[in-house]
């Protein structure tokens, strides 16, 4: 039986969505404040991120829910072309070398991704 899904949760998207799009950009609440996130899907494993470039906090994405480089290796900064790790948001070049984006704690629950809700607060 699935566990069930923590009280508080918000619901980002279902998880064959996710798979096939590869990443997917949302809005969540933490605390008052609305902040943008995107959520990637790569060999089996998700990660999210805020969606603010650490130099200039521009958002990444080209279009919705365009957050990879072409060849989809690296999360890329439409902006300045800053590229970012998928595992760990580490920015590996461009003007944030160096710097990472700030991650967020995402979950499966049954067939759906969801923000935990210590992200929330």
């Amino acid at each position: 039986m699935p566990e069930p899904c923590p009280d508080g949760y918000q619901e980002i998207c279902a998880l064959k969505e996710l798979k096939a799009l590869k990443t997917i950009g949302f809005t969540y609440l933490k605390g008052e404040q609305e902040l943008n996130a995107f959520i990637v899907y790569k060999k089996g494993e998700i990660y999210a991120y805020q969606n603010s470039c650490p130099h200039t906090g521009v958002t990444l994405n080209w279009q919705p829910n365009q957050f990879l480089s072409f060849d989809e290796e690296v999360i890329q900064c439409a902006m300045h072309g800053a590229q970012f790790r998928i595992n760990d948001g580490f920015c590996q070049r461009g003007p944030c070398r160096g710097q990472s984006l700030v991650g967020i704690e995402v979950a499966i629950c049954g067939e759906i991704v969801i923000i935990c809700p210590s992200n929330k607060e």
